[in-house]
């Protein structure tokens, strides 16, 4: 990378970022990334370190792997940390303090997986699969329709770990409502035939979600920043669509953004590619373009091996970064989201903001059974 790119680069990825009176050091977040090691749910020293590592490595803003709520569907591991119960609330404390004692910036994802888990998965065996119909993502019978009382209880699950998150000293929360878990299954029509409220249209399959987020709102202080990560993508359906077009995308998102959501996390398999038809703008681009919220985008960046899509390889590092800092100069987003990248290398941020991207580590997927 040439001088002026790096230049170029640490000026656009280096400027200070504002969401909801939290000010980021820069514009690169960390991707959640689920990673199961924290057995029985309860994240330990190493958890720690590792987003610690992270945080002294430059990241703006640490989006952790997602944590389960407090309800027994909830989840399918019993390695996947828990957002609940006083042991698992003692670990992420550890984890707070370790990131801001390397001044970073981190948010919990919080999680429920819905209709996704199967009979007999931790970490209650016992509990049964549930969704807004009793149907798996690929529209077949799976588990049982969620009564009233079982969307009031994941409702209040939801808020009562936004709250824990702030009474821990997280820097906000990140509410997932991506890839095909139980908030997109209300949101999706495939996984949504409900004939009450909560389904039909998709205006009306946003209740679930917007009533979650105004009661994670109504449940943190005013000024605790929260995010909706969502996408049109699931996880057994790369083409699946929420929205087919701008009008569909903002009947979604406005009652969001309405309820009390801080920042969008639109997520891509490839943040470079256009939404819709007619236009330049990726997800979070027209996410940022229909609602005026803050937006961070993610997608495959600094991959440098086919893996949900490419990324771009050591030796073309200043043309793939080129193409991101063209999207960020002229602000089509605000933050970008950086994943795979960030597991390989924990220093990939500063090298990027550095102009050194050509020194970073790359990816491969035997990183996966450590935490680096």
């Amino acid at each position: 990378m040439s001088d002026a790119d790096a230049a170029r680069a640490a000026r656009v990825l280096g400027r200070p970022f504002d969401i909801n009176g939290l000010t980021l050091p820069n514009r690169i977040a960390m991707a959640p990334m689920t990673r199961e090691f924290s057995p029985e749910g309860v994240p330990g020293a190493d958890v720690a370190e590792y987003y610690a590592r992270r945080a002294a490595g430059g990241v703006g803003l640490i989006v952790t792997e997602g944590t389960y709520v407090d309800h027994p569907s909830a989840g399918s591991s019993h390695r996947v940390p828990h957002f609940y119960g006083e042991a698992a609330l003692a670990g992420w404390r550890q984890v707070v303090e370790a990131v801001h004692a390397e001044g970073g910036k981190i948010v919990p994802q919080i999680w429920h997986v819905g209709a996704t888990r199967d009979e007999g998965q931790g970490p209650v065996p016992s509990a049964p699969p549930m969704g807004p119909s009793g149907l798996g993502l690929d529209g077949a019978a799976k588990g049982h329709a969620m009564t009233g009382a079982d969307i009031d209880a994941v409702i209040a699950a939801f808020a009562d770990s936004a709250a824990a998150a702030e009474r821990a000293g997280f820097d906000g929360v990140e509410l997932h409502g991506a890839h095909g878990y139980l908030i997109d299954q209300f949101l999706w029509g495939t996984t949504n035939r409900r004939t009450d409220g909560y389904g039909g249209d998709l205006a009306s399959r946003t209740r679930f979600a917007r009533e979650i987020v105004e009661a994670v709102r109504a449940a943190v202080s005013p000024t605790f920043p929260v995010i909706f990560r969502f996408s049109q993508w699931k996880a057994n359906a790369y083409d699946a669509k929420l929205a087919a077009d701008p009008a569909e995308l903002e009947t979604l998102l406005a009652p969001l953004a309405a309820a009390g959501v801080d920042a969008f996390h639109a997520s891509t398999r490839r943040y470079w590619l256009p939404e819709f038809e007619g236009e330049d703008l990726n997800l979070a681009g027209w996410v940022k373009k229909l609602t005026g919220k803050a937006t961070l985008s993610v997608g495959s960046v600094g991959l440098d091996k086919e893996f949900l899509g490419a990324g771009w390889t050591k030796e073309t590092a200043s043309t793939g970064i080129g193409l991101l800092l063209d999207r960020m100069e002229r602000d089509e987003f605000d933050v970008i989201a950086v994943g795979r990248a960030l597991i390989a290398d924990p220093q990939w941020a500063n090298k990027a903001v550095t102009g050194r991207l050509a020194e970073a580590e790359p990816f491969d997927a035997k990183q996966l059974s450590e935490l680096r």
